[in-house]
This record gives C-alpha cells, structure tokens and sequence, in this order.
C-alpha cells in the first residue's frame, strides 16, 4: 500500500510525505521535519506504548526525513546503548545527522519535551548510590490458575498431519482421564478412570494416576506437573504447559530445583508450606 500526503503548518509551511506498506513493515518519509517540531510533538513516554503495541503486533515503522533515517519503533532490534537513551527496547534511534534537529537545544523547547536525550542534571555529575539497602522479597506468582495450564497431545514425525495439537485446557479444579463417557477427558483403551488432574491450594497441577502411566512422571504416585512433562496412558502421549510467570510453585521466584544450583528453602505464607530444594522435596 502506497500513500502520498501532505501537512500545512500555521505558518503555511507545507510538508510534503509518503507513506510505503509491504507486509509487516511501514516506511514514512517526510521532505522536511522543522514545521513538526514547532507545534506539540509527542513526548517520548508517548511514543514508548505505541511502540509496545507495534512490537506485539509485529509491525515496524520507520520514519525518515530529508538528512537519512530518524526512527523505528516496533518490532526493532534496538542496541543497548540506545535503550538506556529511549528506557524502551523497541524504538531504535537513526543515524545522527537525522537526529540532530530534534536533539538541539533550541528545537528540544519548541517541540515541548520530545527530546531523544536524557534530562539535564546538576553538575557535576554523580552517580545515585544507596548502601544497604533492605528489599522485600515480593512473590512472582500471578492470580490463581494463571498462565493458561493446558495438556497437549504429543505427536510424533510418522503420526503428525501437519495440524495444530489438540489442546484441553485445564479449567477445572479436577480433570477426570479415562475412558468412561463421563470423564472429562475421554480416551480409546484407557481404564475407565485412568487418572485425574487436581488444582491444588498451592496453585499447582497434581497428576494422580490410577491406571498405568509412564513419561516423566511417577507411575505410582502423585506428581507436581511442569512446563514439558510428559504424561504416557496407553497409546496417548500428552505434555502439561504453563505459561513461564505461573509455572512454579516457589513463592519469591525460581524453578523448584534449577540449573546445577541448590536453592535454599523458602517458607509459603499463602500454605505454610516450606518448599525445599527439589531433591528434598515439600515439606
């Protein structure tokens, strides 16, 4: 999609743009920015949702002026150099020569606060240092059956069609697996209560089998659920997720167990439970 346009300031001064779509990617270019930066220009705390909102979209816009490249905002690369400057990672500033009428003094207090640098400080220049500090250890845990907890049904290279998994999201406070017609999730050649999901007080997802199962979980006994196990029952093969922010059940952060690191014991005030290091268990 292709759009020419043009702007008339309060002076008459008219800017003349276009604008250029192909697929995910707009490209605006304007013949001149100074008539823009005489009225209100937005504010960079503006820009940063907007740019937010591209960058989940999956859209990019780039804008450019006469001198070269002055933006994009969306779904950009930005350097860290840059985001320190923007406080956002998805606006990346353009080359210098372009940036500079929006960075002199004199255009930053006609534009009314659009400035791509940080605020002025008192010299001379001290960094902020605070010692000893004391924070407060506040839970990574969402509302309660967060992070959409699901099964999916795992297919392998001979057996998968090239169609989406088949996917039952784990809604209730107790899933019944089986073959009985009154099992919430009812499977060919399973027992007739083959095993069951239950929501725990602690916001966990428990498999309790009572048939035969393999996969990554206890065959006999009760398993706290995470992100990739994998639940066998006869000729089904299902895997349990749950969205990263929700997928554990330590209340000040952290996987139970973790990556060649022991974790130190951290006490529930939601259960009273303390919840160990995942080779010692809960107690």
């Amino acid at each position: 999609m292709d759009l020419d346009f043009s702007y008339t300031d309060e002076s008459g001064t008219v800017v003349q743009g276009s604008a250029r779509a192909a697929g995910s990617s707009v490209a605006v270019s304007l013949d001149a920015i100074d008539p823009f930066l005489s009225g209100r220009a937005p504010s960079l705390d503006q820009i940063r949702p907007l740019a937010q909102t591209f960058a989940e979209q999956g859209l990019t816009v780039t804008v450019e002026g006469p001198d070269g490249h002055i933006v994009s905002i969306g779904a950009v690369h930005s350097p860290p150099t840059q985001r320190l400057i923007t406080r956002s990672p998805n606006i990346k500033l353009g080359n210098l020569g372009a940036l500079m009428p929006l960075i002199r003094p004199g255009r930053r207090r006609a534009a009314q606060g659009f400035s791509l640098l940080p605020p002025q400080t008192l010299l001379p220049v001290m960094p902020t240092v605070r010692r000893n500090i004391v924070r407060r250890a506040t839970t990574t845990h969402y509302t309660r059956g967060s992070g959409r907890p699901r099964l999916i049904f795992v297919q392998n290279s001979s057996t998968w069609t090239g169609q989406i998994p088949r996917e039952v999201n784990l809604d209730k406070e107790t899933l019944l697996i089986g073959s009985d017609p009154g099992s919430d999730l009812q499977l060919a050649g399973l027992d007739a209560l083959h095993a069951q999901i239950r929501h725990s007080d602690a916001d966990e997802y428990i498999l309790v089998p009572h048939g035969e199962v393999g996969g990554s979980v206890s065959p006999t006994g009760e398993s706290v659920l995470r992100t990739g196990a994998r639940i066998q029952m006869g000729q089904w093969c299902l895997a349990f997720f749950r969205e990263e922010f929700a997928d554990h059940g330590r209340p000040f952060g952290g996987r139970s167990g973790g990556e060649l690191a022991y974790q130190r014991p951290q006490f529930d005030p939601r259960t009273g439970a303390t919840e160990r290091d995942a080779s010692q268990g809960v107690s």
